[in-house]
Order: C-alpha cells, then structure tokens, then sequence
C-alpha cells in the first residue's frame, strides 16, 4: 500500500518540498517575532533597548532572563518551538534523502554518512533550543557548535552526490558547495575568531557572521527544494 507509486510521490513531495519550505518559514517568522518581544540587553551593554540585529546572538532570544534582567519567557518559548520544528523537519528531509540515490553504491553511502552528520545536527539544533545559555552556557555551545560542525560533514557529502547524480541538476550540487565552503568558514570562525566578551567589535563580528551563516543555511535548504520539485522524481 506505502509503495504505491502516487503513495511515494506524495510521501517525497512533502518531506522533500513541503515540509523544509514550510519549516524554514516558521523558522524566520517565529525569530523575528521573538526579536521584537525580546526585553533588551547584550553581553555588553546590560541596559540597551530590545534586540539589536549586530549585537544579540540568536542565543540571546532562547535565554531564561534577558541580559537586562527581565524575564525572557516569550522569547524564550518562540525560540525552543522554532528550532525544535527546524530540527525534527531536518530528520525526517535528510532520512528521505538516501533513498533517492540507491542505484549508484557510492552515492547512497555517502549520502548515508551526510544523512548520519545530519541527525547529529538535529539534535544539535533541538538541543539549542533547549539549553539556555543563561543557565547551561557549555551545554548550550556543545549544541550549537555542534549544528554546524556536523551540517559541514553533510554538505560536504552530498555536494559530491548530488554532481555525482542524475537525479538533480549540476547547479544544486554547486549550492550545496557553496553552502561547504561558507558553513566550513564560519567553523573557522567559531575555532579561531575573536571571543565575543572580549571586545564590542568581536562582538559585533560574531554576530553578524551568525546571522549570515544562518541565512546561507536556510537559503541552501530551500534552494534544494527548488531542484526536488522540478526532478523526475518528483514528477507526477
């Protein structure tokens, strides 16, 4: 009965089109609804007002209490519903995606292994939201570094798979490199880059790049679907 063809077809069309597209959107609204409701305060400036774009982390919106000391909660429950959405809509996109790539041996193991890294980074994400930073500050970075060191993995993977198959065109195995190459930047950056309490100026630099690692990583996700709707696969 789930075999049958149109069963698939809509199966794949969800998981692969729908459902990313719809996350992603959720993602971006439940954030900037959270920015707005955001009491106010940075790692510097405890008085500051609301939430500024160059100077809070995301982070700063999953806190217990705002850097100003006022309660944080509705901030604080966007944030965990929004990543917790994101993270278990990646699982389900990424264990659909091997499935797609079974005729060629090396391809459907690679694009296990970038599956593998991508539930690491799931969990990473679910994790995140989870975790104050406020009150489990090391536990939170464990997460949250770990988002990124795992979807690096995946996007490497399956940019060669994706050039490597039919299935897609060569240009959506291009995003996903371009999407490698920036995530395994900003890794740099997370290893190497100025901490963000030494400085206003690191501050404002770690935040910025997390904003356009953020950005490139959603764009990448709903780049992908553009190229599953238009495949074969996805034809009915």
């Amino acid at each position: 009965m789930f075999d049958h063809p149109k069963i698939q077809f809509l199966r794949n069309r969800f998981l692969l089109v729908i459902a990313p597209r719809t996350a992603v959107t959720i993602f971006v609204i439940l954030q900037m609804i959270g920015m707005m409701v955001y009491p106010g305060g940075t790692i510097h400036n405890e008085t500051s007002s609301g939430y500024l774009f160059h100077r809070n982390f995301f982070s700063d919106l999953g806190t217990y209490t705002a850097y100003n000391g006022e309660p944080n909660f509705l901030s604080m429950a966007l944030f965990i519903i929004s990543l917790t959405i994101v993270g278990t809509t990646f699982v389900f996109y990424y264990l659909a995606l091997p499935q797609l790539f079974k005729e060629d041996s090396l391809n459907y193991k690679l694009s296990i292994l970038g599956t593998i890294f991508a539930f690491g980074g799931s969990i990473g994400l679910i994790g995140t939201g989870l975790t104050p930073a406020d009150l489990v500050l090391d536990t939170h970075i464990f997460f949250a570094n770990n988002i990124f060191y795992c979807f690096m993995i995946t996007a490497l993977c399956y940019t060669i798979v994706i050039f490597r198959s039919d299935i897609l065109e060569k240009k959506y195995a291009l995003g996903y490199g371009i999407f490698f190459v920036m995530i395994a930047l900003y890794v740099g950056v997370l290893e190497l880059g100025p901490p963000a309490r030494s400085s206003q100026s690191a501050l404002i630099f770690q935040v910025i790049t997390q904003k356009l690692i953020v950005l490139i990583f959603c764009l990448s996700i709903v780049y992908q679907t553009f190229g599953f709707s238009k495949s074969q696969i996805l034809s009915d």
